[in-house]
């Protein structure tokens, strides 16, 4: 097993997180969607920019290249990326509302390598270290095995047909107390 190392995503890395999570949505989903399924699937799933202008956003770095990326949020949305509708960039209370785990993507050449188990600890460990109680996720067929083995309990099976075809989606929770 190679050594994964993590960082900070900054808005520089957004060309290669772009290819991360193209690659993540096309080849990953494919024993779970269609490809119509997986081609709807691109309006609600993305890269969020906010959350690297937040600082919530990682890179997991393997041999040099990016193998994954994903992070946390203190704001309302729970899915999507940039160009979704529905946003909402109102901050939640870490006293009540659970932080948001989001846009974890992790390239398929690294797939079951540890990269998405080391991005939802380095999540955990943030939101924790900011007052957050609990976590909750919008996990797609494809992440709910990993989601389920690092803690998570399905909340609500979910789907979204903003793209125009079914997409079967769980939103998921956790606590971190």
């Amino acid at each position: 097993m190679t050594d994964l190392t993590s960082r900070l995503a900054g808005l520089q890395d957004i060309p290669a997180l772009e290819v991360v999570v193209d690659a993540a949505i096309t080849e990953l989903q494919r024993s779970f969607l269609t490809t119509a399924q997986i081609t709807a699937s691109r309006t609600v799933m993305g890269l969020d920019r906010q959350l690297i202008t937040d600082g919530t956003y990682f890179v997991v770095d393997c041999d040099g290249q990016m193998a994954g990326c994903g992070g946390w949020s203190r704001r309302a949305t729970l899915y999507g990326g940039d160009h979704s509708p529905g946003r909402d960039a109102a901050l939640l209370n870490p006293a009540t509302d659970p932080a948001r785990i989001r846009a974890m993507y992790t390239h398929p050449t690294f797939a079951r390598r540890g990269v998405g188990r080391l991005i939802l600890q380095l999540c955990e460990i943030a939101a924790r270290a900011e007052g957050f109680k609990r976590l909750e996720l919008m996990g797609t067929m494809s992440g709910r095995p990993l989601y389920e083995t690092c803690g998570f309990m399905a909340l609500e099976a979910i789907v979204d047909e903003r793209g125009g075809e079914p997409v079967p989606l769980t939103r998921m929770g956790k606590s971190i107390v």
